[in-house]
């Protein structure tokens, strides 16, 4: 290969990179600007995130504590992050799609860009899930624990730290948010051809199993929780397999459609 060659094949690299950049640049300034505007409300932001804990609780006067100067500073910050990241995700979503399409034929695209808008939905679903049922129940059950005192007797009272909550609450809403995209995952494995229907089908055993344990380790320790991230994930298992099913019927008549367009080709040649 001449040095003529090297330079004509480098250059379109340079190019991919530097469009990389630039919309790298575009999502990072995005998700700077919504950081500010989080924290800037990062209080009232926090104040909405502890409406799960009232309802379990049963009461809207609610204490929290941080034990170090700095930690509710900190708490803001993660409150401002989490909220940039999730407000600028589709912004983020659109840069992604925008560097990938021109290497993605027509068709390819159009069945790319339903994916994009599913997958924001489906993790709000999660998120929603856990704000409206999940969190207000696995707070009573962790409340339940406290403990009256008296003679003979200590008293176990619950006292939540800021930090604590935040990071309980956020780590269901990940973790939800996450499982949900199961549909999404599992639809372009299918489109890829890397699973099928059938498959899926057979190995529902392994996949009830996996998801008690993915639910064990990804909630906390409370069969609430763990209950209430199992069900919905193999109801999305069960969604996932139609799913797989509707991909292989439609490629099945693609190629149906295909081969009779040759067929006809080749007889009218004849």
């Amino acid at each position: 290969m001449s040095q003529d060659d090297i330079d004509a094949s480098s250059a379109p690299l340079i190019e991919h990179l530097i469009e990389l950049r630039q919309r790298l640049l575009k999502a990072v300034i995005a998700v700077a600007i919504f950081f500010v505007i989080c924290f800037i409300f990062a209080d009232k932001i926090f104040n909405i995130l502890i409406i799960p804990y009232q309802w379990g609780a049963g009461t809207s006067e609610v204490r929290f504590v941080y034990t170090a100067l700095q930690e509710y500073f900190f708490v803001q910050l993660k409150i401002a992050f989490f909220g940039a990241v999730f407000i600028a995700f589709p912004v983020i979503a659109t840069q992604v799609y925008k560097f990938m399409a021109p290497g993605l034929y027509k068709n390819e695209r159009q069945a790319f860009a339903p994916f994009l808008i599913a997958t924001p939905i489906l993790f709000f679903m999660g998120a929603c899930l856990v704000y409206f049922l999940i969190m207000p129940l696995a707070t009573r059950f962790f409340l339940s624990q406290q403990q009256i005192g008296g003679e003979g007797v200590a008293t176990i009272e619950n006292l939540q730290a800021v930090s604590a909550y935040l990071s309980l609450i956020m780590t269901l809403i990940f973790a939800f948010g996450l499982v949900f995209q199961l549909p999404v995952a599992i639809t372009l494995l299918a489109k890829a051809g890397l699973v099928s229907a059938d498959w899926l089908a057979d190995k529902r055993k392994y996949a009830i199993l996996l998801t008690f344990v993915a639910a064990a380790v990804l909630t906390p320790p409370d069969p609430i929780s763990q209950i209430g991230l199992a069900v919905p994930t193999l109801l999305l298992y069960e969604i996932s397999i139609r799913m797989a099913r509707i991909v292989e019927k439609r490629r099945a008549e693609a190629e149906l459609e295909e081969a009779e367009a040759s067929d006809s080709t080749e007889i009218s040649e004849t």
